[in-house]
């Protein structure tokens, strides 16, 4: 037996872990102190009335001879393909039903796809980076090249044309930054991508937050981009899914055999998401589950107003807040990242997530999240404002 030895090369997760210890730390020696927690990425809204009633109506069916339900298509039920289908058109793109496939979410995939590619091949990540979209690739022993995301570019960076790449992740809005690209930038991203014969792995997994015309839900909405991306959304953050585990993955039939392999794949690996969970998906994309998710969004939206309009007032430079749940800021005073954190938490008992932690761009900044009570973000608030 030989082990894959490309596991030696990952960091050991030790970001959240360091932050549980030291706010469990802090709180044995201080229990009179009230400690807000805004670095969780975990949404804490319940699922819609119109999911869970969904869900109960298919449990009930799984009780019944003639309703029951095993194995279903391993792509995923066709009710549920064609509500996805349908909400794409909201943004005047047309997918044809094998193009869409319905996963347990959008991490999932993003890690499996990688089955369909060689290990030869090189990818381009940005830097500060979701984990998953380096190690996922280290562990199979590719070369991972990095593209600066900074201060100067506000996070969003574009390849440099001298540098080749065969797969490139893109996910925007960001996470962690909440820098969202606009369609100018993306279109530049698709021609770059072409050029190289490459292939964008879009992360689209915040779409639900955008709400501006000029940044694209989907990169399916620039042209040729069909050509050269596969794109991946979730419902985890959409709807309030994290728990109950369903998103979707759309892999155009323009990019030949790359469709039928992931048919393939998924069929070899996967068998498909629950029925229950598929019909509370559906429920998702009804006039009426539209709306109720809508409540939930703009709920965290309001939370992400008031923490960038704080740190406006405190003249803390910062970016996302507007497109997304993350509220990516750069450390007052120089500070570094961890230094930052331990100061927060000491003089404001204020819990956010040091950037040091998403790679090395991300020293010197730090990201706050919406996901709190609206009740406890006011609060953090008042106290960044005593602080600065």
């Amino acid at each position: 037996m030989k082990r894959n030895a490309n596991y030696d090369n990952l960091e050991q997760s030790y970001l959240f872990s360091t932050i549980a210890k030291k706010v469990n730390e802090f709180a044995q020696n201080n229990p009179d102190k009230k400690i807000i927690r805004l670095g969780i990425g975990d949404v804490t809204k319940p699922l819609c009335p119109a999911v869970i009633n969904a869900m109960h109506k298919a449990v009930d069916e799984m009780s019944v001879q003639e309703t029951f339900r095993g194995y279903g298509p391993e792509q995923g039920y066709d009710f549920l393909r064609t509500a996805v289908q349908n909400y794409y058109k909201n943004y005047n793109v047309d997918l044809e039903l094998d193009e869409i496939f319905i996963s347990d979410g959008a991490k999932s995939d993003l890690g499996n796809i990688l089955d369909l590619f060689d290990n030869d091949n090189t990818v381009l990540v940005p830097n500060p980076v979701y984990p998953v979209y380096v190690d996922t690739n280290l562990m199979a022993g590719r070369n991972v090249k990095f593209i600066d995301a900074n201060e100067e570019n506000e996070f969003l960076p574009l390849p440099d044309n001298s540098v080749k790449a065969d797969l490139i992740y893109i996910c925007s809005p960001n996470n962690p930054t909440g820098a969202a690209y606009n369609r100018k930038q993306l279109a530049e991203l698709v021609k770059y991508a072409l050029n190289n014969n490459a292939i964008i792995l879009y992360d689209a997994a915040y779409e639900a937050f955008i709400e501006d015309n000029d940044i694209p839900h989907s990169i399916f909405e620039i042209d040729g981009a069909r050509n050269c991306a596969i794109e991946f959304c979730s419902l985890s953050k959409t709807a309030g899914f994290t728990g109950t585990r369903c998103g979707y993955t759309i892999v155009p039939n323009a990019l030949g055999k790359l469709n039928k392999m992931w048919v393939r794949r998924q069929t070899t690996k996967f068998n498909g998401v629950p029925y229950i969970v598929q019909r509370g998906a559906e429920a998702v994309f009804t006039k009426e589950g539209m709306k109720e998710i809508r409540v939930n969004i703009d709920y965290y939206k309001k939370n992400a107003k008031i923490i960038s309009d704080t740190l406006k007032e405190c003249g803390i430079w910062h970016v996302g807040g507007k497109h997304s749940p993350y509220i990516w800021l750069k450390c007052p005073n120089n500070m570094k990242s961890w230094e930052f954190f331990d100061y927060l938490l000491k003089n404001a008992q204020v819990v956010g997530t040091p950037g040091a932690g998403f790679g090395r761009n991300g020293e010197g900044f730090f990201r706050l999240t919406s996901f709190g009570s609206y009740e406890n973000t006011l609060e953090a608030m008042e106290r960044f404002k005593q602080l600065f």
